[in-house]
């Protein structure tokens, strides 16, 4: 299997499961490598025709040791009782004549070097050209089902930039796995149900009378951001008076604000949290039906400019589940009584707890307060046994490094109710710190003080913003260079990658012959080792995808496009195309063209153009 250099390994036993499965059954790298896998399988049944084993093929890290390796021979030693290298050689000897193989080598403690002819690699050229944009495709999946649940922001203010990693991580990550064979649903969960909304909709409602004269000071712990006066302006032009209330009637038994100078942090917040429950308790109160239609419009707003936000950022959603429908439809209340039923809920204090450390949690869970409202948790439990009650055969929730103490939680309660928490996937995203000038940007969504996505894509285009944000493994901090991501040079990893694909163009566009012309081209004249070192590149663009989709790892493609794009700049660097010789100049336009169309793939994957001009 073909690594990446800066490939490191996640411990998902899930995704080991499936390496297992992969490795055990088949492979999906190539006409090619099913031909010499084909080989060493004939060459097993004759050294130890009695010892099933499955015959795995993997890429040598350094092209001294070949093109393809097996330990097929460390693996029988211990069987057969005989030196690994002894047993190497039998295998070699009892391969089957190919025109495919120059030669095969036994190297180090065991292992078997494979190294194919010219014909053999010069091949992957026809096969990429004459898969037209599917080669890289692979069956991993099998047709399986996969939910990737990913953003899924409270919709309580504009996107920003730490929202816009997960979204192109979780984007990203949906394309690849439906390249490997997957089925993929993407879905965002609407957290509709909850106390944010309110303080949004009380924020927005404060601002609102603020307009006809009100001196209600503006609670620390509300939303305050422009876009929350701007809801409320266009609240008094499409609704005039209809939610105005006097002062008094808004403050009527609410504890005042407390100042933080005056007393510690804690004190200052309970007292301030009690003052916007009591804000939320009398809008409710006073506004009656009304509330539900103010609250809907601040939700409805939000959530269009957050939908507009996602599309322009290239992220479109097949779903856009609602919280509050699983209170609707009782949901909520059937999972907590299937608990209670188990017998995995206590009492204490008013309270109903979830015994959420009979499944290794560091202590219970609160799933019912003591006034009757569900928690967090309550309505959480229910969205992912919705999950697994619509039958996805993997469910993955791409959430923020924050949420890591939440996944025990989860899993206990799934397990709870018989679920199997295999099926449940949870790749976290690390935080990004933005930086402009070699200055951090300070980020609070509540004070409104945050760099939006919108102003990041403005700044420095979807293409850098998309690619940027999937350059690092999603679990490592990412510190957001915008000056390097709008600067056009080669340390732009986005630019240099798009300009190799629009060097490409340029070349064939020069050129100006039909492109169905490469599809039949004579490759014998390609045996430069700049070439050859490209059709290695080529070569591994399935495996890159097998493993990308495995390990949830669009940072491998993002790694793989780097280089290739590196291999292709230092072929043309080096190389006329537009030769004379007609043979020469068709098989190395081939060549390139066969590279273009693997960057194309690639760069499309993580939803970033790939331009035929610069």
């Amino acid at each position: 299997m073909w690594i990446p250099l800066n490939y490191e390994p996640r411990d998902h036993t899930l995704i080991m499961s499936l390496l297992t499965e992969f490795f055990m059954t088949t492979t999906h790298m190539s006409p090619l490598s099913e031909s010499i896998k084909a080989l060493f399988q004939a060459a097993l049944h004759n050294v130890a025709p009695d010892i099933p084993l499955a015959v795995v093929l993997e890429r040598p890290r350094q092209s001294g040791h070949g093109e393809y390796a097996s330990t097929l021979a460390l693996q029988l030693a211990k069987a057969m009782g005989r030196p690994p290298r002894e047993l190497a050689q039998r295998i070699i000897d009892a391969l089957p004549p190919s025109t495919l193989v120059e030669t095969v080598e036994v190297a180090g403690p065991g292992f078997i070097n494979v190294f194919l002819t010219a014909a053999a690699k010069q091949s992957v050229v026809s096969d990429v050209l004459r898969a037209e944009g599917r080669w890289g495709s692979v069956d991993t999946g099998r047709g399986r089902h996969v939910q990737v649940e990913f953003v899924s922001s409270n919709p309580t203010g504009p996107l920003h930039v730490g929202h816009g990693r997960g979204a192109a991580f979780g984007a990203s990550l949906a394309n690849i796995l439906a390249k490997a064979g997957f089925l993929v649903q993407r879905e965002y969960y609407v957290n509709d149900a909850g106390r944010q909304m309110d303080i949004l909709a009380v924020s927005t409602w404060l601002r609102y009378l603020a307009g006809f004269g009100s001196s209600i000071a503006f609670p620390p712990n509300g939303y305050q951001g422009d876009y929350v006066a701007a809801m409320a302006e266009k609240l008094r032009r499409t609704a005039g008076q209809a939610f105005h209330r006097t002062d008094e009637a808004v403050l009527e038994a609410t504890p005042g604000i407390s100042p933080t100078q005056d007393d510690t942090d804690a004190a200052a917040a309970t007292c301030n949290e009690a003052h916007m429950d009591a804000l939320i308790a009398n809008a409710k109160r006073l506004l009656g039906p009304d509330y539900f239609s103010l609250h809907q419009q601040v939700l409805q707003e939000q959530l269009e400019d957050c939908r507009e936000d996602l599309e322009a950022f290239g992220v479109i959603f097949d779903e856009w589940f609602s919280e509050q429908s699983l209170f609707n439809d009782g949901a909520v209340a059937r999972v907590v009584e299937q608990l209670s039923a188990g017998g995995y809920l206590y009492e204490q204090d008013g309270a109903r707890w979830f015994r959420s450390t009979a499944f290794g949690d560091e202590k219970d869970r609160v799933i019912q307060r003591e006034n009757g409202i569900f928690t967090y948790f309550a309505s959480d439990i229910a969205y992912h046994a919705n999950k697994f009650a619509r039958g996805f055969d993997l469910i993955v929730d791409v959430w923020g490094a924050d949420h890591h103490g939440y996944i025990p939680r989860v899993m206990a309660a799934l397990s709870a109710l018989g679920l199997d928490v295999q099926r449940l996937q949870i790749p976290l995203v690390q935080f990004v710190s933005l930086y402009r000038h070699g200055e951090k940007a300070q980020m609070s969504t509540r004070k409104g003080q945050f760099v939006t996505l919108r102003a990041l894509r403005t700044e420095v285009g979807r293409d850098a913003a998309r690619f940027f944000y999937v350059l690092r493994k999603s679990d490592q901090h990412l510190d957001f260079d915008l000056d390097l991501a709008k600067s056009e040079s080669n340390d732009n990893p986005v630019y240099y990658i798009q300009y190799a694909h629009a060097r490409i163009h340029s070349v064939l566009a020069k050129w100006g012959g039909d492109i169905r012309q490469l599809h039949a081209a004579p490759l014998s004249s390609l045996t430069h080792v700049q070439e050859f070192g490209l059709m290695q590149w080529l070569r591994g663009y399935p495996e890159t995808i097998e493993l990308a989709a495995l390990e949830y790892a669009p940072h491998t493609v993002a790694f793989y496009l780097r280089d290739l794009a590196a291999a292709l700049h230092s072929y043309y660097n080096s190389t006329q195309f537009l030769v004379e010789d007609d043979t020469l100049r068709l098989a190395r336009l081939a060549l390139i063209y066969a590279v273009a169309s693997v960057l194309r793939d690639g760069l499309q994957l993580l939803g970033v153009s790939a331009p035929e001009s610069m």
